[in-house]
């Protein structure tokens, strides 16, 4: 049976550094949304929605320009570093205890 574990690549970071970088765990949480754990993806991942939802928005965009398109990509863009550099704080502070 397919798995998409079998084809994820390892983090070089945690590999060779021995920590996580901010993208660890984005993998897994695409992995789970593909088995229909919807819960346990934003646990493993929080920024994952809104990577879909920008990258949705992306996608979109190719085919569809409107006004103000650059100022949604732009707070998408933010919305998202926010969140990816919120939950790697939280996850390093909450490993090291």
């Amino acid at each position: 049976m397919f798995s998409p574990e079998d084809y994820m690549l390892p983090c070089l970071t945690k590999k060779f550094l021995g920590f996580d970088c901010l993208g660890c765990g984005l993998q897994r949480s695409v992995a789970l949304i593909l088995n229909g754990n919807f819960i346990a993806a934003f646990k493993m991942y929080p920024a994952i929605y809104t990577l879909i939802l920008f990258t949705a928005f992306l996608v979109f965009n190719i085919f569809k320009s409107f006004k103000g398109q650059e100022t949604i990509k732009k707070w998408l863009f933010i919305i998202n570093i926010v969140i990816i550099v919120l939950s790697y704080i939280i996850k390093l502070s909450t490993t090291n205890l």
